[in-house]
């Protein structure tokens, strides 16, 4: 939810916690999808962090997972921190700076004793549309070295299909962010499963979510066992 070059995108100021009204009106279903795909416990993953409400929520309703947040940005960094205190959760670990587009994502992180830098689930979510293209290489790169045996890389946000009309809102909101930087715009998801496909990693399932969003899930090519394709 943070750009890769800048602040988190769409919140607002209240201090040391951000709000984006956005993360507060997509979490539910988010987590409703996240229930089907993931199992019952493991070790998250988050890039991109944003203002750490997406992190907060789900580790509230899905205790048996340990979640890791990550953002480039210190404001968004202090978010997370301020929002996991203020709900007193105990299954997220402190908040580190980590930009995509960096070599080894944890190199030069230091690791709990007994964590480790393998994830059963990362998950990022409306990062792709606001970052460089290469963001996008660099994030399912960078999930394929980090992804645990069996894990899922799941990505949250806007996308265009070739033979799934645009939405009007989503015409507008890509016109708008290309605007902003030329850098930016709704990422084709056919080009994003090519990026995936050249780090080993393919399209596991296609979940549709409200406000013209999708929820993607990739594995490791070859390893989709116990994961249900959805195409919906």
């Amino acid at each position: 939810m943070s750009t890769a070059t800048g602040g988190p995108s769409g919140s607002l100021n209240q201090g040391p916690a951000l709000f984006s009204a956005a993360a507060e009106r997509n979490k539910h279903d988010i987590l409703a999808t996240l229930r089907r795909v993931i199992p019952a416990a493991g070790h998250a993953l988050e890039i991109a962090s944003g203002t750490g409400q997406h992190v907060a929520w789900f580790a509230a309703h899905l205790p048996q997972w340990t979640w890791q947040p990550t953002d480039p940005q210190p404001e968004a960094l202090d978010s997370v921190a301020a929002t996991i205190a203020q709900l007193g959760l105990s299954n997220v670990r402190p908040a580190l700076q980590l930009d995509v587009m960096q070599g080894d994502w944890l190199q030069h992180q230091s690791v709990e004793p007994g964590h480790a830098k393998a994830f059963d689930l990362i998950y990022c979510a409306n990062m792709l549309h606001i970052a460089p293209w290469a963001a996008c290489a660099a994030l399912m790169q960078g999930s394929a070295r980090h992804l645990a045996p069996g894990g899922r890389l799941v990505t949250y946000g806007p996308y265009l299909e070739r033979e799934v009309v645009t939405s009007e809102g989503n015409l507008a909101f890509d016109q708008s962010l290309r605007a902003r930087d030329a850098a930016w715009g709704i990422r084709q998801r056919e080009d994003v499963a090519q990026q995936a496909a050249r780090a080993g990693l393919t399209l596991a399932a296609r979940h549709a979510m409200p406000a013209n969003n999708l929820m993607l899930v990739w594995a490791r090519a070859g390893d989709q066992g116990g994961q249900t394709a959805a195409n919906n």
